[in-house]
């Protein structure tokens, strides 16, 4: 005597089960076809860069002046205002490492963008996060008023 599944016993007929798996089987199949066609996707650029937005490339240097204020500078003498969620009491350390993760794109253009931990020392495995609240990008006039000890 052949073995037999005991679906009917549960009130399921052979069709239902079948095409229940059928709609599981495609829409597993679907996800993963659209999966890595998602990811090998370009990330979107804004339509315009604006003033405010970078090149990951062009990030140089950056000094902390307190706790909750990050100043960085880029190539070209371009110069932003971080400000963080909350405070990030290691930043202001000495020998502060600053860990950037871009989120996006190779463009920065908003505090979503930015990904930061800090480290006092390299290659440790302790790292603060510290969350960007808001991205400003200075004027020449904001720039040149940046105390000296506190420009990046």
């Amino acid at each position: 005597m052949a073995t037999t599944i005991g679906i009917r016993s549960k009130g399921l007929s052979w069709e239902f089960v079948m095409r229940r798996t059928l709609a599981i089987v495609g829409a597993v199949l679907g996800f993963a076809i659209a999966i890595p066609q998602a990811l090998t996707q370009p990330t979107s650029l804004p339509a315009t860069k604006g003033p405010q937005c970078f090149s990951v490339r062009s990030f140089e240097s950056w000094k902390a002046l307190d706790d909750k204020t990050l100043y960085i500078r880029t190539s070209g003498r371009r110069y932003y205002r971080l400000d963080l969620a909350a405070s990030c009491p290691r930043v202001t350390a000495p020998s502060v490492h600053l860990i950037t993760k871009w989120t996006s794109s190779t463009w920065v253009c908003s505090a979503l963008d930015w990904d930061l931990r800090v480290s006092e020392e390299p290659g440790s495995r302790f790292q603060s996060a510290c969350i960007v609240k808001t991205m400003t990008p200075l004027t020449e006039s904001e720039a040149a008023a940046i105390p000296r000890k506190f420009k990046p």
